[in-house]
């Protein structure tokens, strides 16, 4: 994976988040697989990423019922 894929996926998914996206959770999804992926070949994950992994980790976390 290059460099620039990533970073043209990125900004596909950062603009669907932005707008009104149909189903946030499946950007979510490809987001968190996009991270995988720059992990796997060794790219160092931004901390900005990294910070709205973890944002969007805590808003589709499933709240136990009461």
């Amino acid at each position: 994976m290059e460099r620039d894929e990533v970073e043209a996926e990125l900004a596909i998914l950062l603009t669907q988040l932005e707008g009104e996206p149909e189903d946030p959770h499946e950007i979510y999804q490809r987001l968190k697989q996009l991270i995988s992926n720059m992990q796997a070949f060794g790219m160092t994950i931004p901390e900005d990423l990294e910070r709205l992994e973890h944002e969007l980790d805590a808003e589709f976390a499933v709240k136990p019922a009461d």
